[in-house]
């Protein structure tokens, strides 16, 4: 059983940054994978980034590439997407969610969500 919670996010021009936090409940955090999605309005979910458990792998897709930074603390039982060069097509809902297998991950738990704009 893990719950999660995103903050962070909000209105931001193009070409700013933001730092999402997931806070994770429990005394687990250092045996799940954690994961970043993020939706747009009327489209699908996709993947962003994910982090093994160890924070010792991460992966990104290929529209953040160069641009975000996965990371976590697991002494915080949190894990934090750094944005930067935010564009338009960054807005969305983000969402952060945990797995335990870093490969192939398995998304059992999800957070709420916390919404990110980014204008022109």
């Amino acid at each position: 059983q893990v719950q999660l919670v995103e903050s962070g996010g909000g209105l931001v021009q193009a070409g700013g940054s933001l730092r999402l936090s997931c806070a994770a409940s429990g005394r687990t955090f250092g045996r799940i994978a954690m994961g970043w999605f993020r939706q747009a309005p009327g489209k699908e979910r996709d993947f962003v980034s994910r982090i093994s458990r160890s924070g010792g792998s991460t992966y990104y897709a290929d529209s953040v590439k160069g641009r975000f930074t996965i990371s976590r603390d697991n002494d915080k039982n949190t894990v934090y997407l750094q944005m930067n060069s935010l564009k338009p097509e960054d807005t969305a809902v983000y969402y952060c969610a945990a797995s335990y297998t870093d490969y192939p991950p398995k998304y059992d738990y999800w957070g709420q969500g916390t919404q990110v704009t980014v204008s022109s």
